[in-house]
């Protein structure tokens, strides 16, 4: 039979992380590919208690029912308190629970972007987030990268030349490059976004994991006018299968995005909301946390080192204050690269998947966080070896 496929989805390829894990379900696969939380920082034995304790309470059979779209209301609630003390002013009415921060993305662009409609995002970017404006066949332009984050004045220029609807960023170790986005840059982008009628989509997934440096205030924080939305996700702080995110907005747009959620996916599972709002409520998360930094800094910190011992000189990297990732400018194709690391048993992402015009040729990131010590080691001594040929 010949299938006759949407025009949104017959040209459109699969995420590029999704299909390199296909490759590296071999143990024998060293994989700086992926974005998942280390393994020995899950927290199982705190999942399974509240678990039991939540199917074992009079309220059990309520959390196996369908749910609000809005999400598990005492969640909403310990949202709202948890955003508060990152100086972001929320209620649970401003709170939309979703499946993850990735749906929130979907959600946002269903929302506002028409076929052909202008996105912006800081140039390069987390992939997804270009994934999915391909699927709402909307134009994804970037913005240059500085050493603090995307370039204001440019910003600027493009939001006159584009007239975009929706600006996407991560501001906190952002995916890929690990940079952080200044204070002074967070007031500018709410100012100047406010004043041109432009939605800001700030992804946050990361900002728990600060290694050095202080936190910073969210976009968010600075929002005077409400066109900025606010996502964050419990996938790299608690685990990333319970598919637990949330959205922070004016009630008028979350009243819309509810809409838009009801027509996916109708509500999040109520158990892992459930399990989410215990480990906020009773400070676990913040626990947990704190005890992982050590674990994800250690590892940075080996990554690091061996680049420095095994990468040529003409490699070049910065170091992360936080975040899962480190970005590195490699003197030869990356793919070309990529051929040759994964006939070794390495894998990584290569940078042009990042960028809105697919450049990036010579970039690639690197995850530290899911590889132990050793094999961190053992995999850049390979991919260094390959760069020296």
């Amino acid at each position: 039979m010949e299938y006759r496929f949407s025009e949104r989805m017959k040209n459109l390829r699969g995420n590029s992380i999704r299909e390199i894990f296909k490759l590296v379900e071999s143990p024998e696969v060293i994989s700086f590919a992926g974005g998942m939380p280390a393994s020995e920082c899950l927290p199982l034995d705190a999942y399974r208690t509240y678990t039991d304790e939540l199917l074992s309470g009079e309220n059990a059979l309520s959390l196996l029912q369908y749910g609000a779209t809005e999400g598990y209301r005492p969640l909403r609630e310990a949202v709202a308190k948890h955003v508060g003390g990152m100086g972001i002013k929320a209620s649970a009415e401003n709170v939309l629970i979703v499946s993850g921060a990735q749906q929130g993305i979907d959600l946002c662009y269903k929302l506002f972007l028409n076929e052909g409609d202008v996105l912006l995002v800081e140039d390069p970017t987390y992939l997804a987030a270009l994934h999915i404006a391909k699927t709402y066949r909307a134009r994804a332009i970037g913005v240059r990268s500085e050493a603090d984050g995307i370039d204001i004045v440019d910003l600027e220029e493009k939001i006159r030349t584009h007239r975009p609807k929706l600006l996407y960023l991560v501001p906190n170790f952002s995916n890929p490059t690990g940079k952080t986005l200044s204070e002074e840059k967070r007031r500018a982008i709410a100012k100047m976004t406010a004043e041109y009628g432009v939605i800001v989509l700030e992804d946050d997934p990361y900002r728990a994991l600060r290694y050095s440096g202080r936190h910073l205030p969210a976009i968010k924080h600075f929002d005077q006018s409400e066109n900025v939305v606010y996502l964050t996700s419990f996938s790299k702080t608690i685990s990333p299968a319970m598919r637990v995110g949330a959205m922070i907005a004016s009630r008028t747009l979350i009243a819309k995005l509810t809409v838009g959620k009801q027509a996916t996916d109708v509500h999040t599972a109520t158990l892992s909301q459930a399990v989410a709002m215990r480990f906020l409520r009773e400070g676990e998360l913040e626990r947990r946390v704190e005890a992982s930094l050590p674990v994800y800094r250690f590892k940075r910190d080996a990554m690091l080192k061996a680049m420095r011992r095994y990468f040529p000189k003409e490699a070049e990297f910065a170091e992360p204050e936080g975040g899962l990732f480190i970005w590195c400018k490699v003197p030869m194709p990356a793919r070309e690269l990529f051929l040759q690391a994964i006939s070794q048993g390495v894998a990584f992402v290569c940078g042009s998947d990042f960028f809105a015009d697919g450049k990036g040729e010579q970039y690639i990131r690197l995850n530290f966080s899911n590889e132990s010590v050793d094999r961190i080691e053992q995999g850049i001594r390979i991919l260094g070896d390959l760069l020296k040929r």
